[in-house]
Order: structure tokens, then sequence, then C-alpha cells
């Protein structure tokens, strides 16, 4: 590799940590001691097989603290175990639990799961907030969400919940996400642009004032798509709506996958999709990313200076990432070429499954 290829990486990893710096300070934090909501909030808890999860879930969330009229709605999509039961147990008259019922055509499991318990919020106002069944929610997390967008006039606000990691391959993988938007989506101009290209979510925890939901026709808008989440926050931009990621790290945490099979299979299903909305793009985006994060690396380890300014900017950027989301900085971040490189393995994965129509999640087919 000629030198001067390492220092134009090298320049873009350096670029990229310095972006990564500053939306770490533009980003919109929630409020220490949110006001209470006057309008009534519905929660969405879309479940398949959450038998382990959805009893923690629903604590939390039944735990939220100034939220007066608080609605848990738990839809169940089809579960065989005993997802539904735990649900009944719970003596509080708050949860309802709603059957999802068959699959439409032309729908996902997930869109129609949330579009179902979506149609329960009362349509005169108020907010919809969905979260899946493996986050754990702060007490404050609804009614600072809720504060989030009202205080800056947003349309869906995504906090992003703490990542809570357990193996090794978890500690490479989970903080990419958050790190990939933090270093490459221009924050402030995402929030105010009308281009739904522009901006990131997490379906894991979302929040949105109803009528804008309804506005942007929601889930039914994302019907077949494989990431709704991103789909959703575009959807709601297309509408005339704002949509932006925000700090949730003091608000939720989630372990979403528990070692490398489990997210092998997780990732398998949508990461051809995740970066451009197909595989063409996501491999170039990847490809992209991996030059700028290994190349330098490998020469600085041959002694290259520029290598070496490329792989610390690297590592600064992963770091700042995962001080704003709550992640565990060191010695991970030192880790950062390590990360790419599994991704890429994952990534590759799921195109191939995706091309050969053999990706399932939850016992049906996807993408």
């Amino acid at each position: 590799m000629s030198g001067a290829v390492v220092r134009a990486l090298s320049g873009l990893a350096v670029a990229g940590a310095v972006h990564a710096g500053v939306n770490a300070l533009l980003l919109r934090r929630p409020p220490a001691a949110p006001p209470e909501v006057r309008l009534p909030v519905t929660v969405v808890v879309p479940v398949r097989d959450e038998e382990a999860q959805v009893g923690g879930c629903l604590a939390a969330v039944l735990a939220s603290r100034g939220v007066p009229d608080l609605r848990v709605v738990v839809v169940d999509d089809g579960s065989t175990d005993g997802t539904a039961d735990v649900v009944r147990g719970i003596a509080d008259p708050r949860v309802r639990l709603v059957p999802a019922g068959a699959v439409p055509e032309g729908w996902l499991g997930k869109p129609h799961a949330c579009w179902v318990g979506a149609q329960t919020a009362p349509r005169d106002g108020g907010y919809l907030v969905f979260v899946d069944a493996d986050v754990r929610l702060a007490p404050d997390a609804v009614a600072a969400a809720v504060a989030l967008l009202d205080a800056h006039g947003l349309d869906l606000v995504s906090p992003w919940p703490r990542p809570v990691t357990g193996s090794p391959a978890e500690r490479l993988v989970q903080p990419l996400s958050p790190w990939l938007w933090l270093t490459t989506l221009p924050l402030r101009v995402a929030e105010r642009s009308p281009r739904p290209s522009l901006t990131a979510a997490n379906g894991q925890f979302l929040a949105l004032p109803v009528r804008g939901y309804l506005r942007a026709r929601g889930h039914a808008a994302v019907r077949e798509e494989v990431v709704e989440d991103v789909a959703l926050a575009r959807a709601v931009k297309r509408s005339g709506g704002r949509a932006v990621p925000v700090a949730g790290a003091a608000l939720a945490q989630c372990r979403m996958y528990d070692g490398w099979a489990a997210m092998r299979e997780g990732y398998g299903k949508s990461l051809w999709a995740s970066v451009g909305g197909s595989p063409a793009a996501s491999l170039a985006a990847a490809a992209v990313l991996t030059a700028v994060g290994v190349v330098p690396p490998l020469a600085a380890l041959r002694g290259s200076r520029a290598g070496l300014a490329g792989w610390a900017a690297g590592v600064a950027g992963r770091a700042v990432s995962a001080a704003v989301t709550g992640g565990r900085v060191w010695p991970d971040a030192l880790a950062h070429p390590a990360s790419l490189l599994a991704l890429d393995v994952l990534l590759v994965r799921s195109v191939a499954g995706h091309r050969r129509g053999t990706l399932t999640w939850r016992g049906r087919a996807v993408g």
C-alpha cells in the first residue's frame, strides 16, 4: 500500500474522529428531572417468543415515573413459548395483551405487531413509545423521551440504549452501530434537513407523538422493511417531521445478543440492508469503513507514522462513541480494527443468505 493511500485513509480516520467529537457535544441529552407528561402515553412492546425477557421489560416500564396516564400494550406476534402466560400473570390494569394475528401479505412480523399495538393509542393526542422486550428502561426514561420531543419540536426520538455486552464477540461488534452514526451523521444538519437519508434510529426504544406517527402512516409505511426502525424515521421525515437519535445511556440498557452465535443469526437477518438499503450499498460502505479503519493500523505495524496517526484517530473516535453511549471504553477501543473485520464477516454472511433466500428469524423467512 502506497504512502499516499495510507495518508489519505488516515486523514479520513482523523476527520471521522473529529466529527464524532463534535457530535458528542451536539447530541441531544435528556433532562435530569423531566416534567410530568400531561397526555396519555401508550408503550407498545412487540414480542415473539420472549418468555425470558418480557417480565423484566414490563416491570421496568411499569415503574415509569411522571407518566400518570400510562398504557402498556404487549403485542404477541405468534409466540410458541410461555410469553403470553408471563404477561397474563402481571396483575396491573395498565397492561393489555393483544394478539397480532396472522401477518398480512406484504408485511413483515415486527412492523405488523408494532402497527397493531399503535392502533390502540388515543387518536386525539398523546405519545407512542416502542420498546423491545430485551430493553430495560430507567424510571424516568419515558418522561425524558417525551420531554425531548416537546423541548426541541421533534417528531421522533431514538434514545440509544446503553449496550450491555457479556462476551468478547459482543464487545467487538455491538458498539459499532452508535459509532457509525456518531462518526458519519451530521446531527444538527440531520435534525433540520428534510432529506430522509439523513437520520439514524434504533427500534429498541423509539418515541413519537401519535399525530406525527399517523401523519407518516406509521409502520404501515414500512411494512416490508427489514430495518423498520430506520425506515420509520425516514417516513417521519418524508411526512415533514424531524427525527433524530438522542443520548439514551441514562434512560435504557439492552443486551441485544448473547454471544457470537446469537449475533450471527440476529445480524444475518438485517445487516445486508443496514447501510444504504441494499446489499451492494452495504458492501461498498463496509469496504470504505474497513479501509479507513484497518489499513492505517496495518501500515503502523510496518513503521508508518501516518498509519499510526490513523490508528490513533480510529481508537479515539471509538472511545468517544463508547463514552457517549455508555459502552466500555478501554481496552475495547484499541480493538477497533478487529471490530470492523468481525462486522465484515457478519455482513458477508448476511448478504450471502439474502441472495440465497435462506434468511430466517424466529422461524420466519426474512429479506
